[in-house]
């Protein structure tokens, strides 16, 4: 059976999962439906999974997901994604603690749990940094909010990719511009390189525009493991049609298997996984 999500929050730190786990939204909910999460770490790696994911339900009924990937290779990029999903819901909490701001705008309190993160962050002192990738659900209207290279995309029932987040990197300002198309990106030798981390002195939130959203339409909010391993239209593809644990079960599979393949036509790229799915 799945877990109902109630208030206050969930958190996926360190995750090494399984299973996805499957969450019913609470009736009255911001969309009403199910969410799946799944956190690994990177075949193979004796480190922890720098990869770490929220699901915030506030008691107006709206939802927030996060998705944060700890830089690879950077001291503690771990902890750097645990601190910045836990500033997260901690400043959304405290923004609606009192019933009379329960039906308060959120943006605020997004922004604040990121900011308040890179400083927590920098006041380290150890070179960690991390990406992070929001998008909050309220009454029918979706909304992200972006800083590095972890994604998010709305997908519409016939597949059709309604609004993504741009990859603060230089592969993805230059996919944008049209200057190389995706398929290119995938094997480009900087496609690593991230260009806006939380962590840094330098930090700029990138926000989304409001997007209504339709019946049937889903949510994919992850990591580069995904979108580093998937082609934008795989992962539409998958995230669209059949049952919620059917869907994360066929993305995290095809991630896997291009993560344990040799083909270098293939795109293939082992690394920590986090995803969030919101369905219908």
């Amino acid at each position: 059976m799945p877990a109902l999500l109630t208030p206050p929050h969930r958190c996926f730190l360190e995750g090494n999962m399984d299973q996805p786990e499957l969450i019913c939204i609470g009736e009255g909910a911001a969309a009403d439906g199910h969410l799946v999460a799944f956190s690994r770490v990177c075949p193979g790696k004796e480190e922890p999974n720098d990869d770490s994911a929220a699901i915030i339900y506030t008691p107006c009924g709206s939802i927030v997901m996060a998705v944060a990937d700890g830089v690879g290779g950077a001291p503690l990029g771990y902890k750097a994604s645990a601190i910045a999903m836990e500033c997260l819901a901690e400043s959304l909490t405290a923004s609606t603690l009192d019933p009379a701001l329960h039906s308060a705008d959120l943006r605020p309190a997004i922004l604040d749990g990121i900011e308040k993160a890179n400083a927590e962050i920098l006041d380290m002192g150890t070179g960690a940094a991390t990406t992070i990738s929001v998008v909050e659900v309220r009454n029918r209207i979706a909304r992200g909010y972006q800083v590095g290279d972890s994604m998010a995309m709305i997908v519409g029932q016939r597949g059709a990719i309604r609004w993504k987040s741009m990859s603060h990197s230089p592969v993805g300002y230059a996919i944008e511009s049209g200057m190389i198309d995706e398929a290119d990106a995938m094997h480009h030798d900087e496609r690593h390189i991230v260009s806006n981390l939380v962590g840094s002195r330098s930090m700029h939130i990138e926000i989304g525009p409001a997007v209504s959203l339709s019946a049937r339409d889903s949510i994919v909010i992850a990591s580069d493991g995904l979108f580093d391993n998937l082609h934008l239209g795989e992962v539409s593809a998958i995230a669209r049609v059949g049952r919620p644990l059917d869907r994360m079960n066929s993305l995290v599979k095809l991630a896997t298997d291009r993560m344990e393949q040799t083909d270098a036509d293939v795109p293939g790229k082992p690394d920590d996984l986090a995803i969030l799915l919101m369905t219908p």
